[in-house]
């Protein structure tokens, strides 16, 4: 369970505050993978960021019952300076799973060879994507949020990413951000729709597609 109770957040833009979600009150159910639907600027990322805990509110809180991954996708999740490996170490450390396990999950996942042992300033944004994607498969979550990151790398490695959340989902529940909507048929089951401040839950996903769909035109 995910509970929004008044959740505003805004961001000084050209001197002006602009409103990225307004006094949202909601709860979204468990048993749930959603798909998070909104036009470019909608506020997607800056709301998973706040689920996740990496982005403070203006005012209002959320209210969980489970463990919540990292925005999967999400540049900031890693600190640049350190080695992907070294930075895997720190999270295992941090949610207390095997060092050892997790580090050989992430380096057989991500395929970035000896950049694995690299500082991540070095990246390239697909390499970052697949080192937290990996980082993020490798934990137990009840919850994974997800930004895309299934869109990254070859045909084969799409392929190998949808298979490793496919197998997670089939225990945990999951909030996912994607243009691609066959990606969202094949993944979600419900779907939110993000505008103007307001999130709109669809227990039929169609109905949420349909009026993103609208809103995009």
């Amino acid at each position: 369970m995910i509970r929004f109770e008044h959740l505003t957040k805004s961001f000084r833009m050209h001197g002006e505050r602009k409103l990225v979600i307004d006094d949202l009150t909601l709860e979204l159910p468990k048993g749930k993978s959603l798909a998070l639907l909104g036009r470019n600027g909608a506020g997607k990322s800056t709301l998973l960021q706040m689920i996740a805990g990496t982005l403070d509110p203006d005012s209002g809180r959320i209210v969980s019952d489970g463990t919540i991954s990292w925005p999967v996708g999400f540049g900031g999740s890693f600190h640049r300076e350190l080695t992907g490996a070294q930075n895997i170490r720190f999270i295992a450390r941090i949610y207390g799973v095997d060092t050892d396990g997790l580090l050989e999950f992430v380096e057989d996942f991500a395929e970035i060879g000896r950049h694995f042992h690299e500082p991540v300033h070095s990246y390239s944004s697909g390499m970052r994507a697949r080192l937290t994607f990996g980082a993020s498969m490798g934990i137990h979550f009840d919850t994974y949020l997800v930004d895309e990151v299934t869109a990254v790398g070859d045909a084969r490695f799409k392929r190998k990413s949808r298979a490793v959340f496919r197998e997670r989902m089939k225990t945990s529940d999951a909030i996912l951000v994607s243009h691609e909507m066959s990606q969202v048929r094949q993944f979600c089951d419900a779907g939110l729709v993000l505008e103007n401040g307001q999130l709109t839950y669809f227990e039929d996903l169609e109905q949420a597609i349909e009026l993103h769909q609208e809103l995009m035109a």
